[in-house]
């Protein structure tokens, strides 16, 4: 169900996307995990997001920059040695090549082509690395929908750090308020909402939102919701 708009909200005029947990599904690494060591996929897909996304805001506080792709295999070692799980060689490779073909949500190839057949620019605005995000982009043939693709990686920090929210009006032209942010994580819907934007939640689990005051501009369960903002 998604959450009704309050009259005020004028439609949008770009929309960017999140890119891990709302284009792709993050947890889809699981099966790989779980065929190198069974019975322990799930914990350790889990963990691992988990400890990748706390990297991200430490070397953002401190300001000690490194890129998304090293914080994802740092992550996944201290996942793998927290769990006491031996991480080969070969199977450190074979999990970080998982982030190059993350499956997308079943809905969001349709959601995308519905989006520029309405004439609505969407791009994405994402914590990865150009190089992970061109692959991932490319493997799920998503390349001609989304332009322009903006990493955190252009101003050495993450999410939710205002300097790279600013990434998506620099690009676009156009004011926060006048940009859609799209994103499944409940945190980074409530910093796009701080920074300005119009922001969309993907709460595709039914989690509560974090209770700090702020309420994204729309909430809805899958990425059908976006297309509500554009009327044909």
């Amino acid at each position: 169900m998604v959450a009704a708009a309050t009259p005020s909200t004028p439609v949008p005029r770009a929309v960017l996307f999140d890119v891990y947990g709302t284009l792709f599904d993050v947890y889809s690494v699981g099966a790989r995990a779980e065929s190198l060591f069974p019975g322990m996929g799930e914990r350790l897909a889990l963990l691992w997001r988990d400890k990748q996304i706390e990297y991200t805001r430490l070397v953002t506080m401190s300001r000690r920059y490194r890129p998304f792709s090293e914080l994802t295999l740092r992550a996944l070692q201290f996942a793998c040695a927290r769990l006491q799980l031996e991480l080969s060689p070969t199977a450190r490779d074979a999990l970080v090549d998982e982030y190059r073909r993350l499956e997308p949500f079943a809905e969001n190839a349709a959601v995308l082509h519905e989006l520029k057949a309405r004439g609505v620019r969407a791009g994405v605005l994402s914590n990865g690395d150009p190089a992970m995000l061109d692959a991932v982009i490319a493997h799920a043939r998503f390349a001609s929908l989304l332009d322009p693709i903006l990493s955190a990686h252009s101003v050495q920090r993450f999410k939710t750090d205002d300097a790279v929210y600013a990434l998506g009006p620099a690009a676009l032209d156009l004011p926060a308020r006048d940009i859609l942010f799209v994103s499944s994580n409940g945190w980074d819907a409530i910093g796009a909402t701080w920074y300005g934007y119009t922001t969309l939640w993907i709460n595709r689990a039914g989690a509560p939102l974090d209770p700090l005051d702020t309420q994204p501009t729309r909430t809805g369960t899958s990425l059908r919701a976006v297309l509500d903002f554009f009327p044909t």
